[in-house]
């Protein structure tokens, strides 16, 4: 029941503030234009002290220098990217030469173990 009666008082608050309004824009329509721009100008004023007052200096300077580092950081990784192919070119082919350069060790020999013993896992 309850939930029933708010139902119809809103919405009879509304229907008035309709016809309210539309009465007013007929008959002044200059003082609804004012009162609009009031509300404006009031909620920009309210805005402004809020942010102004809300946000301290500190803040603002620890936002710019991570900006800036953001920025830096950006460039350093741009300029790398760039590169990034012709760098990649030249490893492939560096190591390509050492592919070819490279010769068995003659002074290093495999010591053969004991391959047919099995390992002790609890040692592990």
């Amino acid at each position: 029941m309850k939930n029933r009666t708010s139902k119809y008082i809103v919405s009879g608050l509304i229907v008035l503030a309709i016809f309210g309004f539309a009465f007013k824009l007929f008959t002044d329509p200059l003082s609804i234009i004012t009162m609009f721009a009031t509300i404006a100008l009031v909620g920009a004023l309210i805005y402004f002290l809020v942010t102004r007052l809300t946000s301290s200096g500190s803040g603002r300077q620890q936002q710019r220098a991570f900006q800036k580092a953001a920025k830096r950081s950006k460039k350093r990784f741009q300029t790398k990217d760039a590169n990034a192919s012709s760098k990649r070119s030249k490893i492939r082919s560096l190591a390509s030469a050492r592919n070819s350069k490279k010769k068995d060790a003659s002074h290093l020999t495999v010591i053969d173990g004991k391959k047919g013993r099995k390992k002790n896992r609890a040692s592990f």
